[in-house]
């Protein structure tokens, strides 16, 4: 009798999603995909009510959705922490190798919860701290601008554009206006109410939808997050963190392998660095891809908002041939797609 040879284990980078990513379409996803794996939500939402606080439970299981209640910062981020958490959770170990961890913004929390640096319930609390500290002082906003067009190919001249309108606006006074994310085929801009609806104004409009000025959202990764930055170091220390059970890609694109971490650095680039300086999620994608080759990339949920700004780097990059949209939609329909994100009807029973 033949005996054939154990089919090898797909090697995948795990992306964590961060803010806005918990949406209308994902009420319920807790519920719905989780259910049974609701221990640690018990715990948190412990936490929530001691803290004056509505339970993820009582949020993930209303019946209608509330931009003003789901949507907030003290809500959505723990609602997604729950969600992408749960998720890694779920990812069929017999299937997948997962190599590295990474993640865009708030994920970069959940990241490292993901990967062990934080034990799942302190993930929870950091991410619970950290989005209720940027409610309670809703400093600035942020901007969504593309700077690709319809093939994903960069339009000439578009960042240049961008740039100069941002020098305008910040002229010779202290900065209002900053570059907050690189996000794949996408810019962030951050910075005060005022600045941002100058630069709406300065920008041409594309698409009925652009420049979009992002609802709920405060001036992250800028200067103006100081505040929000000088107590999250306060409250916690570097004990918190412990030596990850995988590599991490931050927002500069460093990778962080265990077992010699330098736990203080690690709390300080957390704490500190990523939250008043510029994340590069995009650069964080193309060290992952050409430092661990992996066969795949794996989104978690909730929601796909990830989904395209990989894509993008992907086909900046021309990865494994894929050049332009086009191709990438062609090998994502093919028998090995490139891309399985979690929050797709379609794509999650591929992962879990």
């Amino acid at each position: 009798m033949t005996v054939s040879a154990p089919k090898r284990r797909q090697r995948a980078i795990v992306i964590c999603p961060g803010r806005g990513t918990y949406n209308r379409e994902q009420l319920g996803y807790l519920h719905a995909f989780h259910g049974e794996r609701m221990d640690a939500l018990s715990r948190w939402d412990v936490l929530r009510q001691r803290a004056g606080q509505v339970p993820l439970r009582e949020l993930d299981g209303a019946e209608k959705y509330s931009a003003a209640l789901h949507g907030a910062g003290d809500n959505a981020s723990p609602l997604i922490y729950a969600c992408a958490h749960a998720d890694f959770c779920a990812i069929d170990r017999s299937r997948f190798d997962i190599v590295a961890v990474t993640g865009n913004s708030m994920g970069w929390y959940i990241a490292l919860a993901c990967a062990g640096a934080l034990s799942a319930d302190n993930g929870f609390e950091l991410v619970n701290t950290m989005g209720t500290l940027m409610h309670e002082t809703a400093i600035g906003g942020q901007l969504l601008y593309p700077l690709v067009d319809e093939q994903w190919h960069p339009v000439p001249g578009r960042r240049e554009q961008i740039m100069a309108a941002l020098e305008r606006i910040n002229g010779s006074a202290a900065p209002r206006l900053f570059v907050s994310i690189e996000l794949g085929g996408y810019l962030l801009l951050a910075g005060t109410g005022e600045a941002l609806a100058e630069l709406a104004g300065a920008l041409p409009s594309l698409q009925g939808r652009f420049p979009m000025i992002l609802a709920g959202h405060s001036a992250f990764h800028t200067p103006l997050q100081q505040p929000v930055s000088d107590v999250a170091m306060q409250r916690f220390g570097p004990d918190m963190f412990r030596q990850p059970g995988l590599p991490l890609i931050d927002g500069r694109g460093k990778i962080w392998y265990p077992p010699l971490l330098d736990l203080e650095e690690l709390h300080a680039y957390t704490l500190r660095t990523q939250v008043i300086e510029p994340y590069d999620f995009t650069r964080a994608v193309q060290v992952a891809v050409k430092e661990f080759a992996p066969d795949c990339l794996i989104v978690t949920g909730p929601g796909n908002t990830l989904g395209a700004p990989v894509a993008q780097t992907l086909v900046a990059m021309n990865w494994q041939g894929m050049g332009d949209r086009t191709a990438f939609q062609k090998r994502q329909g093919s028998d090995t797609p490139i891309l399985l994100s979690m929050g797709l009807p379609d794509q999650r029973p591929r992962t879990v």
